[in-house]
Parts: structure tokens; sequence; C-alpha cells
């Protein structure tokens, strides 16, 4: 299929043509036997008005319209037999890449959510296109030796192993994508052949999990298996078809289950996306079922989740897995918040939202939504972030957009999508305003439009204006947010509402509206403060529910974009202002320096510089700070003390150690007789440093001796030298980047394991210098040592930086 060209973009996006859906989506078969006290309006009715989430939705969509089908479908048509002479994308969508297929699944889902929330008709034609291609693929699997009704990119034999215990990477969780996919192109665009290609899916889960004992289906749900729970409730809602229940209960994985629909919080250590997914098929179950202890388990995760192991922004987890809730102290990493953790978060909420309207569960889902969804997008080319790094100083790093292919490019994809789920729910009686997001409803069953005017947070307001070719009664029910303070005023045509009414910390206004009316929302958010949980001496700054960043520069930042991950999670950065209080008023110190663009800027607090701080969603290309730390003016001048101290400890040792080699300075390394497998370089503050990647080393040779000589430094055997050189105790100090910590690495001298440095990440400064005991054995009779520093091959992950090393002889 020939890729649009860049003109072609252009125009689809300038004209946005729409083809028309019928009436709200009534693909259901099964109606959920729960009362759902609140439901959200389809996407097609629901319309972004300008604003940053509408730029968000067309950066989304040009991105959408660049990616190529035929390169997504390569691998299904490979896997089967079928011819594909498309270049298939990299990453995580490799040929090699055993979570092969998770993208397509991700892709037509958010083809098929853009064409619902836009009309955009391209979407809907490669939602089409890719589902007659995957039906071919389909058919072709018999022939290929595989069960009637497979659908992968990867062969059947991934689910043997699976569920035989060997290793494999995720299977059933690429199927749960792909089904996924394929079921919102038949619920979103009314594509009928999407439902006889997931129903022929759903025939072969059956056989496979039909031949498996409980305990054997079990022991496999150990491995991540994404929604499968969700996807075949959902399927079963569409058919009626309860073998389809019974195929998604098979999935409910008893070892998370059990203990949530118990009230415990048993979640330490689990890696969280997996567990998120099954909780939203567990909520789906409830709706379906009625059997309360689906509601347990889904009410009980959310409040341990949302409420208790979440960071400002919404997100949770570091490193992907859950911590101890009292132990985020060591948790702000350049790998924390999982961006597919938010995204899932926030299906669960909107599920509990529909069973209890709770105002304080939209302001949970108002959080993830600024602060991490729309926060995880690069403007520039429409990228996505993984891991929402929340280390001080660190940056947003995003997927390149052909050789990433994250699980979060996947989910993110999806996000800008469909923005338009949640703005507003309705009842019997009326219409929830759950967030204060420019855009325009249609209340198709009553015949009532409302459009929500605001620049929101810009503006401490919203407007709402209805549109009705006849009088009608309803309430307008408009969410009181935990951050408004004081009562909401509201005004009517112009005039008040005198105490407007709360109900469920929402105010009801109950009235026949006519045509024209106009209500006026007046929000009262604050600038405030919120510890990250259980420190107190670390605190981010908000305004209203939007989380304020710092503005850091951009000293030794490479362009943010990465092929993996994590290639970038482990670079240092320049030390982070801290904020110096005498007094407990701190946001008496934080002053709004513009409204439109929000911007505060700190006076007289932060050292040794105050600083600038925006909406952390619009900081993008640049050092950030979300959490700072607060100290006395007293234990600000001993940290100052002490950076200032190591400064000049280790400006000393550049003169006056026996031999000092700044690393990542090509002039110093050429000097010391430079060594290295895979490593990465860089600078900033006037200062350079490196590191080497998993299983890899750098090192250098070193004089042991003031009086050695350049000649005999490089020496290819210094061991020969004169045994009579040496004698001298020496020690290794070593500058290590301040915020490193749980690096596995090794110094090795002479090939032999001097020391395995331990680093916890709280230094403060720049750099830690650490001092290691050499042998004398390892120096006797020698005019040089080799010195190297090498990363642990069974860790995935990298040495320490390392800004330099000096030898030195101890007094």
């Amino acid at each position: 299929m020939r890729r649009p060209t860049l003109l072609t973009l252009a125009l689809l996006c300038a004209a946005t043509p729409r083809f028309i859906f019928g009436a709200e989506n009534t693909t259901e078969k099964v109606k959920p036997v729960v009362p759902l006290l609140a439901q959200t309006f389809d996407l097609a009715d629901v319309k972004l008005g300008p604003g940053p989430f509408r730029e968000a939705q067309e950066r989304d969509r040009a991105y959408l319209l660049r990616l190529d089908p035929d390169r997504l479908l390569h691998t299904f048509r490979l896997n089967v037999g079928l011819p594909s002479s498309a270049q298939p994308y990299g990453g995580w969508e490799s040929p090699d890449v055993e979570l092969r297929g998770h993208s397509l699944g991700h892709y037509l889902s958010a083809c098929a959510l853009m064409a619902r929330s836009t009309g955009d008709e391209e979407c809907k034609r490669r939602v089409d296109y890719i589902v007659a291609e995957l039906a071919k693929c389909q058919a072709a699997s018999p022939k290929a030796g595989y069960h009637a009704g497979y659908l992968s990119a990867f062969p059947e034999s991934f689910i043997d192993r699976v569920e035989q215990r060997k290793e494999v990477w995720a299977p059933w969780y690429t199927l749960h994508k792909i089904m996924a996919g394929v079921l919102d192109a038949y619920q979103l665009t009314g594509n009928q052949q999407a439902l006889t290609v997931l129903t022929q899916m759903a025939d072969w889960v059956k056989f496979r999990v039909d031949h498996l004992t409980p305990e054997q289906m079990q022991a496999m749900l150990q491995t991540e298996f994404g929604g499968m729970n969700e996807v075949l409730a959902n399927l079963y809602s569409v058919t009626g078809d309860k073998e389809h229940l019974r195929l998604a209960q098979a999935f409910d994985h008893k070892f998370v289950f059990d203990p949530l629909a118990a009230g415990k919080d048993q979640l330490d250590g689990l890696h969280a996306n997996t567990q998120i997914p099954k909780v939203i098929g567990a909520a789906r179950e409830f709706e379906l079922t009625g059997n309360d202890r689906y509601r347990a388990i889904a009410e009980n995760f959310w409040t341990d989740v949302a409420l208790h192991r979440s960071y400002v922004i919404g997100g949770d987890s570091d490193r992907e897995h859950f911590f101890p809730v009292d132990d985020f102290a060591h948790h702000l990493s350049p790998e924390t918040t999982e961006t597919c953790n938010t995204y899932n978060m926030l299906k669960l909420t909107r599920h509990l939202f529909e069973w209890h309207p709770d105002a304080r569960t939209i302001d949970f889902y108002e959080r993830g939504l600024y602060n991490h969804i729309l926060a995880s997008q690069d403007p520039a080319q429409g990228m996505f972030t993984y891991l929402m790094s929340l280390e001080p100083g660190h940056y947003k790093t995003y997927s390149t957009p052909e050789n990433s292919f994250w699980c979060c490019v996947g989910t993110g994809m999806e996000n800008h999508a469909k923005y338009g789920d949640t703005i507003y729910a309705h009842d019997q009686d009326g219409v929830f305003v759950n967030l204060f997001v420019p855009s325009e409803v249609h209340w198709r069953e009553r015949g009532v439009t409302l459009k929500q005017e605001t620049t929101f947070p810009e503006e401490d307001a919203t407007r709402l204006t209805i549109s009705t070719r006849e009088p009608a009664a309803f309430s307008l029910k408009i969410r009181h947010p935990a951050w408004s303070t004081g009562e909401l005023k509201i005004t009517i045509n112009g005039e008040a509402v005198a105490s407007a009414p709360e109900k469920n910390a929402y105010a009801e206004l109950k009235r026949t509206w006519k045509n024209g009316d106009r209500v006026e929302v007046k929000l009262n958010p604050t600038l405030r403060t919120e510890s990250l949980p259980g420190v107190k001496s670390e605190v981010a700054l908000l305004y209203g529910p939007i989380v304020l960043a710092g503005k850091l520069g951009t000293d030794g930042m490479p362009m943010p974009y990465a092929r993996d991950q994590l290639d970038q999670a482990r670079f240092p950065h320049p030390a982070v202002p801290v904020f110096v209080l005498s007094d407990e008023n701190l946001v008496a110190h934080v002053k709004m320096i513009s409204r439109s663009p929000l911007l505060f800027e700190t006076q007289g607090l932060a050292q040794p510089r105050d600083v600038v701080l925006e909406p952390f969603y619009l900081v993008q290309h640049e050092r950030e700070t979300v959490y700072w730390k607060v100290l006395t003016p007293q234990s600000w001048e001993t940290v100052r003390s002490g950076i200032a101290a190591t400064e000049n400890e280790w400006k000393s040792l550049s003169t006056t150690a026996l031999d000092f080699v700044a690393a990542g300075d090509e002039n110093s390394e050429s000097a010391h007789a430079f060594q290295s497998g895979k490593t990465e370089s860089g600078h900033f503050s006037n200062r350079s440093w490196r590191q080497a990647q998993k299983g890899n080393a750098f090192g250098y040779l070193l004089k042991t001796s003031a009086n050695a000589s350049k000649a005999d430094v490089s020496k290819s055997d210094a061991s020969k030298a004169d045994a009579t050189k040496g004698d001298t105790p020496l020690t290794l100090v070593c500058a290590f980047g301040s915020r490193d910590k749980a690096r596995k690495f090794n110094i090795v001298i002479d090939d032999k394991v001097i020391a395995t440095p331990k680093l916890d990440g709280t230094a403060p400064g720049e750099i830690l210098l650490q001092k290691f005991a050499v042998p004398v054995e390892l120096t006797r009779g020698k005019d040089a040592i080799s010195v190297k520093f090498v990363a642990d091959k069974n860790w995935d992950g990298a040495t320490a930086n390392v800004f330099g090393c000096a030898l030195v002889a101890n007094p």
C-alpha cells in the first residue's frame, strides 16, 4: 500500500473529512446487569474545541497517517506463508522480537478511535484494510500448520512455550492487543468482518484453554497476558455467547485476585502494568455478572494504586514495578511512571465512575490525564514517552518514529485519539460535566448540545452554552473539584446561583433549559504543595490540578529520542536547585508571572538560583524537576559546604595526584591508553563523563609513580617494569555521578576485581568521590596499572557515570 504524501496528510488534517456514524453504539446484545449510574458519551458525539487536547489529537492523527499498515502487517503475512515486500518496522516490531504484532493491535484501535472521534475517512479506510488483510492471514493459518482461528505475527509454538512454563515474552499479551484492536474495529467503525475474525480467534482461545487443567491455566497466567479477560468479556457482551464469558473467567488470575478480593494489598514487587489490565477485566466481569467479588477486586486495587501508590502526576511504579508504599524516598528515578499504567488506570477509573459518579474519582482521572497522558506526547514529532522520568534534573525521552514501538507507543497512539471519552457523562436525569476541556457534546436522546468554552488552566473559569430545539428539563451536574477552594461561583444567563447545592461534589443545576442558555462557572484553583508520599522534605508544586515543573535548560542533554526506552535513562545530569525556607509558607515565595502562557517563578526560594515553573505537560525538550528538596538555611549551608569541599578536592587531585584522567575527555583519555567496548559519553557543567553498557568495559593506564614517564605508561606490558618500583600503598579515587544508584559494576586492576561500588544516589551536588585501596601486590614493580570499569553482564544496566579517576599515594 502506497504511503500518503506530506501534501495528502496536510489536506487530510486541514479538511477533516468525516464519514457519518449512525446512532450511538448499539452493538451490545448483553447489557450490564449492574446499574450504571452514569454513562460516558459515544466518542462520535463529543468534539474537542481549540486547546492542547485537540492539538495533541491532531499530532496523533498525523502520526497514524504517516505509518504504513503494510509494514505492520509484514510479520503477520510471513508467519502464515503469505508474501510481503514491505520493510518491517524496528524496535519491538522487528521480526526477531517475540512481542512483534502488538503494535498492529494498538494501531487498529487507535485508527478506530480516531475515526470515531473525528470522522476521519482515511482512518476508517485503514481499519477496513487491516481487518481484511488479517482475515486473509487467519484463513491461511491451517495451511501454515496452526490450528484454525489462530492469528498472530509469531508462531503458535509461543503458546506452547508459555503453557509449558518455558521462557517466552508474553504471547497472550500480544494476542490481547490484536483481539482488542479487532473488537474496536467492529464496535467503533461497524466493520462486520472484524466480528467474524474475532469470534474465530475466540474459538481458537477455547481450544487452547480447554486442554489445560485449572492448575496449568493458573500457572500459565504467571506470564503477562494483558487484558484477555476484558476482551473476552467484551466479546460476550457483543455476541451473547456464554462460552465467551466462561473463557474470560478462565483468565481470572487467582494469585492477584484472591488478596484483592479480601482487601489485602500484596502488590509489592509485582510488575505493575501486568496487573492493571486484568483488574479492568474484573471490572467488566462485575458489570456483566453482578458478582460482587469482581467489584471488590476492582475497587480495592484502585484505592491501593490511585490513592496510595501514585506520584503527583497520577502515574505509578518505578522500573515498571510496585514498591512498598513507605519507600517513595528511594524511587525518584529516570524509570518512574510507565505511561501504559496510567492509560490503564484511567480506563479502570472510568468504570468505577460509572458505578458511582463521585467527583473524587474524576479528580484522579483529571490528574493523570493532564499531568501524565497529555504530558507524554512530543510536540515536535508526535512521539511518545515510555517511562515518565521524575528524577530531578532529567527529561522526557521519546520514541523514534519507526524504530521503537514500545508498549507505550501502542497505548500512546490510542491515548490522544480518545480524549473525548470522559469529559462528559449522563444519567437519566442529566449531564455530568467532569472535565474543564473546550469541547462540545451532543446528547442524542434528548436532542441537546452542550458547548464548553474555556482556556483552563490559563483561565479560572468555563462557559457552557446549551442548544436545543425545544425547552428541555434536565440537570446540569458540574464537578466541584477538590482543588477548587470554597463554593463554586455559578451564574445562569448572568444571574448568580445562590450557594449552588452539591451532590457527591457535583453542583446540580436542575431546570428547564432553553436554547442559548449560558452557564458560567468560576473556579478557584490555588497554588499549593504536595509532598512525595511519606517524605515531607520533598514537595511538588501544583496550580489547581496542574503539576508545575521547573525549567532547567538543556545543559549536556542529548536529543530526547531513543530507540530503546532505557537508552538515556542512566545519563548523568547537572545539580538541581533546592528550596531553602526559614518558614512554612513555601507558596508565598512563588509568584505567577504570566497567565497565558501559565508561568510561575520562585522568589528567594530556590538555591543556588531561582527557577521558572510551567505546567509539566508543557515542559518539553529540556531538563525539568517536579519534586524539590526543602531545606532549612542551616541545612542548606551544610550541603553547600559539602558540595564545595567535594569540588575542591576533585580539582586539587587533577594537579596533585600521581595520575589523573578525565573520563569522556578525548585528550585526557588518549594520553592514558583508553580502551573500551560499548560505552556512552557526554558533557555538562564543563565536565565530561563516560559509562559502559551491559557486559562492556572501559579503562585506562594510570601511572603508579610521579617519576614514571609517558613512555613508561604506554608500555604494552607494564608488569615488566623495574621490580623496585610501586611499593608505596596507593588509593584509587573515582568521581561518580551523584544520583547514580543500584548500578552493578566492578573496578578491575590488571584483571583483578578490587571493588564493587555501592551507590545510593543521595549525594548532593553533581559528583560523588569514592576511594578504593589498591593492593600493593598489584602495583609492585610497575610503572603503570590498568584500571577498568566493567558493567555486570547479567544486569540490564550500565556502570556508574564516571567523571574520572586518580591515583594517589597514601599519606
